[in-house]
């Protein structure tokens, strides 16, 4: 089939094509048609996305001891500064009680040197204490003071450690399965955590932008924040609502895109960290888009067209310029204008001229 476009007119016929099938006297072709309409329609991008966790936090102790109570189940839900786990607090009560004893004794004892000192500071004033007995006494009785100095700094330690048998959640979110059960010794610092907590609420969604939109994307940001939805795949009919709230600072040479992220208030927990979703990126909305649907674009090799309905029943094919894609719906630059009819269904056996019989519903 030969399509020919003279001048700025994209339409063509080629009046010997297909044998006259479906012209002259030759029975209708029954297809189905819709207008073509002028209307708001969004810019978008559309990628594939992944959900990440807004907040990640492995658990560990820091101090080794006995795990005796864990006090929520595997995938519940906690606040933040939630007790979680206890360890065994005994040993550690007793530092505390022993640091606080030993601070009391040096204490009494720096003040008696204290007392001593004075003591030799008037008996040399006198004359009846030598020197050296002054210093020896004020060096005493400061060694004792710095040694109830470094016994206080022992109690506070023993006080933290005590507080760390006590282990609470450092943010809201869902707990992971639990590596560590009550009874377990419990080392500080152990590689493996006891669990691992992720914040889904709000969550991210991560997903790359072709780097040829990317100035697009930034002019349309620097006019204000844009929405960004998340779709999962198996949930076609309802989506999630996000803002783009971070652009990377490199494009990836290896993929030519650009990493974003939207962030997602997920208060009803409908994304899932790991989850793979549709993202659709609104840019803006163009008001007085030329949109068709999708079905009635067709492919050749001289491109792109639709075939549109005449006044008398007959086709016209008309290339076109495709602008964008939105789902069932095409928005076209140039070719056809808004009122016309277009075929959506029944393609295959129309050429241009041929008849057709609009099918009833259409």
């Amino acid at each position: 089939m030969a399509v020919a476009c003279a001048g700025g007119d994209a339409r063509t016929a080629s009046p010997g094509a297909g044998g006259g099938r479906g012209r002259g006297g030759d029975q209708a072709v029954p297809v189905t048609v819709a207008s073509v309409v002028q209307k708001q329609m969004p810019i978008e991008i559309r990628v594939i996305g992944a959900v990440e966790a807004y907040s990640v936090v492995s658990v560990h102790a820091q101090i080794t001891g006995q795990l005796t109570d864990v006090n929520f189940k595997e995938g519940d839900d906690v606040k933040k500064d939630q007790v979680i786990f206890r360890l065994d607090r005994r040993p550690l009560e007793a530092a505390l009680l022993q640091a606080q004893a030993n601070l009391q004794r040096d204490i009494a004892q720096a003040a008696n040197a204290k007392v001593v000192a004075q003591r030799y500071a008037d008996l040399a004033g006198r004359g009846i204490a030598t020197t050296e007995q002054l210093e020896t006494s004020r060096t005493s009785a400061a060694a004792l003071e710095a040694t109830a100095e470094a016994d206080r700094a022992a109690v506070e330690n023993a006080k933290v450690q005590l507080q760390y048998a006590t282990i609470s959640s450092p943010i809201a979110g869902r707990t992971g399965a639990l590596m560590v059960h009550e009874g377990n010794l419990i080392r500080a610092q152990d590689a493996a955590p006891l669990v691992v907590i992720n914040q889904v609420a709000p969550i991210y969604v991560t997903f790359g932008v072709p780097e040829a939109r990317l100035n697009e994307v930034k002019r349309y940001m620097a006019q204000g924040t844009l929405r960004v939805e998340a779709q999962p795949p198996t949930e076609v009919d309802r989506a999630s609502f996000g803002q783009i709230t971070f652009i990377d600072n490199n494009v990836d040479q290896s993929t030519g895109t650009i990493k974003m992220k939207g962030t997602f208030s997920n208060e009803d927990h409908r994304l899932w960290p790991g989850q793979f979703v549709n993202v659709i990126l609104t840019l803006t909305t163009d008001p007085n888009a030329i949109v068709v649907p999708s079905a009635a674009v067709q492919t050749s090799q001289q491109g792109q067209f639709v075939f549109v309905v005449k006044p008398d029943k007959a086709v016209e094919m008309s290339v076109v310029d495709v602008a964008r894609t939105n789902g069932l719906e095409t928005v076209i630059r140039t070719g056809i204008a808004a009122g016309e009819t277009v075929v959506t269904d029944g393609q295959i056996r129309l050429v241009p001229g041929s008849k057709v019989s609009i099918r009833p519903g259409a």
